[in-house]
């Protein structure tokens, strides 16, 4: 059944649910079966986001390109509506208000803030890779023209190499970064925007200490599988969504440029005889593997279409470095066979980075309506003092 179909079959059980009478026992058993179903969901949306074996001949999303890490936030936004339907509909308040989710739920919420910040930093960052496009470009204009002259070959190589130089000292410093946050206007937030323009900046300073290493780190905090009867529990419920977030925006720091990334935890706090976390552990053992390379090479980021990028970049700026008139036949038709992947590329990002920061702003504006509504659930009976952040 597609991740549509069976989100919407599994709300509706639960809206369902919502206007019945149950026993304590019978309230329980059916607690036990949505737990199930939610854990089942989690583990048939992050396998689908595996990559595929050498074997297989489906022409499957490659990991980290825009197109999956759009399928994962996707994955995301469908989990987080179960979740929270879960926790809130058809329950009591107070069966939520007791130990051990007196302590979990609030822990979540300021999960949820770190995570908020996150958000902002990859929508920052995929300017960063917009720029890279943008001289990607310039370059595959100039190559492109027939016959290739010293003009061209002087415009090319000056973009390329400014797009391999920011490609491989974005992280080295903080400062390459521009300090704002992009989400749209407040009157303008619920709108079904699909306009780039309309992605107005809000443009509030961050600190220059800020650093995504240390708040994906901070997302770990007090992340620890539930034990013995919690682990049949809400409790159990609350951890699976927070890896599932933790995992998320692991792995969007991972692919996409963003401040202070050094160091970035390769642990993944997940025990793994969790059946649900199955695919998670090892898309996470993947990246994992993928970013120590990077970490020695200093690119800007896992992302699919920057790591082809960078490689084309750098085969294309030794061409032209070394370029004589007229270049032989064999190296031009090759060199051409380039120019064309770096100009499917830089298609590629223009059709799916839009999009993606679009999702990304979806993703933003749900995390802060759920948490607001379970902040507010929470402060209606008084078991929360903290002002909202």
């Amino acid at each position: 059944m597609p991740a549509t179909d069976y989100q919407g079959s599994f709300l509706g059980r639960i809206s369902i649910r919502r206007n019945q009478v149950m026993s304590m026992e019978g309230n329980h058993e059916q607690e036990l079966e949505d737990l199930e179903l939610f854990q089942k969901h989690v583990a048939d949306r992050f396998a689908d986001l595996l990559p595929p074996q050498p074997s297989d001949e489906t022409h499957a999303d490659p990991l980290l390109s825009i197109s999956w890490l759009r399928k994962l936030l996707d994955a995301f936004l469908c989990c987080e509506a179960e979740f929270k339907a879960i926790l809130i509909m058809g329950r009591e308040t107070s069966q939520i208000l007791k130990p051990p989710l007196d302590r979990l739920i609030p822990e979540l919420l300021e999960r949820t803030v770190k995570a908020l910040d996150i958000c902002n930093a990859i929508t920052n960052g995929i300017e960063s890779v917009r720029h890279y496009q943008k001289l990607a470009e310039i370059a595959v204009t100039a190559l492109e023209n027939k016959p290739i002259g010293d003009g061209q070959i002087k415009r090319a190589r000056r973009a390329l190499n400014s797009l391999v130089t920011a490609m491989t000292t974005e992280d080295k410093d903080g400062n390459n970064y521009t300090r704002t946050w992009s989400f749209g206007r407040r009157g303008a937030a619920s709108g079904n925007n699909k306009v780039t323009g309309q992605l107005r900046s809000l443009s509030w300073s961050v600190s220059r200490n800020w650093s995504a290493a240390r708040q994906i780190h901070a997302l770990t905090t007090n992340l620890v599988a539930p034990r013995g009867g919690e682990s049949s529990s809400l409790a159990s419920t609350v951890y699976v969504m927070s890896t599932v977030m933790l995992f998320v925006m692991w792995a969007m720091v991972a692919a996409i440029p963003c401040q202070e990334r050094g160091g970035l935890a390769t642990h993944f706090p997940v025990p793994k005889q969790l059946a649900w976390a199955q695919s998670m552990i090892v898309l996470h053992e993947k990246i994992g593997e993928e970013w120590k390379k990077k970490e020695k090479k200093g690119s800007a980021g896992l992302l699919d279409e920057m790591q082809k990028m960078e490689k084309l970049g750098q085969s294309l700026i030794d061409f032209t470095d070394n370029f004589q008139f007229p270049a032989e036949d064999e190296r031009v038709e090759e060199v051409a066979t380039q120019v064309a992947e770096l100009a499917e590329t830089c298609r590629k990002m223009q059709d799916g980075l839009v999009p993606l920061q679009l999702q990304i702003r979806e993703v933003f504006h749900r995390m802060v309506r759920s948490r607001t509504e379970i902040h507010d659930l929470l402060e209606s009976n008084g078991k929360l003092s903290a002002p909202m952040v």
